[in-house]
């Protein structure tokens, strides 16, 4: 097996779609540089309400291909989005 990265996505805003870019800038113990969820402490919004100082544990999220052959199997509608930033 030969693991990659397919693509890398980011948003400054707390949106349900990130945007598709080139490349990305990992910061050890932050996160994506420039996307919402970057930093040290909760950034979603249930999680900063029940305690606003728990570490976050939503920095980088790592998604294997196979799940997106999986549902489309179970007919859920998947592709590919590219937006220009």
């Amino acid at each position: 097996m030969n693991p990659s990265v397919l693509a890398v996505h980011a948003s400054g805003m707390h949106t349900m779609s990130k945007h598709t870019l080139p490349s990305i800038m990992l910061i050890e113990g932050l996160g994506v540089e420039g996307d919402a969820h970057r930093g040290s402490t909760a950034k979603h919004g249930s999680r900063v309400r029940a305690n606003p100082t728990q570490p976050n544990l939503r920095q980088v999220h790592l998604i294997h291909s196979e799940l997106f052959d999986e549902l489309r199997e179970r007919d859920f509608e998947i592709r590919a989005r590219n937006w220009t930033v």
